[in-house]
């Protein structure tokens, strides 16, 4: 079962590395999130009982409709099992959309388009973007990446490794619930409570592993001593999450910039540390230093996830 898991999750991250999410097929993240905005607009009366509900018919419903489809596909043949189990764990992971999301607001910014760079930004962060210098036009960027590495690919696949495409899709409809009612905001404080704790909790060992891998991998040093993973844990605690910080630090420590700040969100401004020591300014190219750096923290997570699925296999066979 763990070395069907490993095939697939290869299969699933070439997949997306070829074809991503084009935007006009249809995707199940577009059908859960459907889902998740029917039911608040029906459930959401301002209480954590009733984001529990919420949460848990969610869960429910992408479980069973993501079961029966594996089930009929494998009883169906083996071969046809694992082509749509790596298709369903494929539309939970984003590296290719994330790269090109992040290039898109590269390629105007190295030329002085201001504008289009902002627009661009604008698709993919939920802060005001109408008055960003370059500077914080890239802050943003990588921050952006640097957070979705954890949550758009190494966790749906640290979940896919540990349960399968079902397992991938629960985690992708919990971080779906987040990323639309967890908010820290009248409307969803209480509701949404149940979606972020969740989220956080399955965010909480792939986060980790990923920010450590990352930072091991890009450092600037041969290698990263005790003292750069020391560094990488208190920078983390900074963040206002318990797990994105991980990799946002681990890019900051990697390229020597800092990150964090005042941001806007709709015209109100929330302030955060600054994660990192500025060894220099930020700037554009650091853009795409950071894409490397997911790309290459991404491949090396699935390699190591297989190593231990080799590792366990023979551990079994010498007991």
């Amino acid at each position: 079962m763990l070395y069907r898991h490993v095939l697939t999750i290869l299969m699933a991250y070439v997949i997306d590395l070829i074809i991503g999410d084009p935007y006009s097929w249809p995707h199940p993240v577009k059908m859960i999130g459907s889902l998740i905005h029917f039911l608040d607009q029906k459930l959401n009366k301002d209480h954590k009982k009733d984001g529990i509900v919420m949460l848990g018919l969610v869960i429910t419903t992408v479980t069973i409709i993501s079961i029966s489809v594996l089930l009929l596909a494998y009883k169906l043949h083996i071969l046809f099992g694992l082509l749509i189990e790596s298709i369903m764990i494929a539309t939970t992971i984003s590296q290719k959309g994330l790269k090109d999301a992040a290039m898109a607001v590269y390629q105007p910014l190295i030329n002085n388009q201001f504008l289009e760079a902002r627009d661009q930004l604008a698709h993919i962060v939920g802060r005001d973007t109408d008055s960003l210098n370059e500077a914080e036009i890239t802050r943003a960027t990588v921050e952006t990446v640097a957070e979705n590495t954890t949550d758009g690919i190494t966790a749906p696949i640290f979940w896919a490794f540990i349960a399968g495409g079902w397992g991938a899709m629960v985690y992708r409809a919990i971080n779906t619930c987040d990323s639309m009612v967890g908010y820290q905001n009248e409307q969803y404080q209480s509701f949404g409570w149940a979606s972020a704790k969740l989220d956080d909790l399955m965010n909480w060992i792939p986060a980790r592993l990923t920010g450590t891998i990352m930072l091991y991998l890009t450092t600037k040093d041969s290698l990263a001593d005790k003292k750069s993973i020391h560094q990488l844990k208190m920078e983390a605690k900074k963040h206002p999450s318990p797990n994105s910080g991980w990799t946002e630090a681990a890019v900051a420590i990697a390229l020597g910039i800092e990150l964090g700040g005042n941001n806007y969100y709709q015209g109100v401004l929330s302030k955060t540390a600054k994660i990192g020591q500025t060894k220099r300014e930020i700037v554009s190219k650091d853009i795409k230093k950071t894409v490397r750096s997911m790309q290459i923290t991404s491949f090396f997570f699935v390699i190591i996830l297989m190593i231990g699925a080799l590792i366990y296999g023979l551990t079994k066979t010498w007991i």
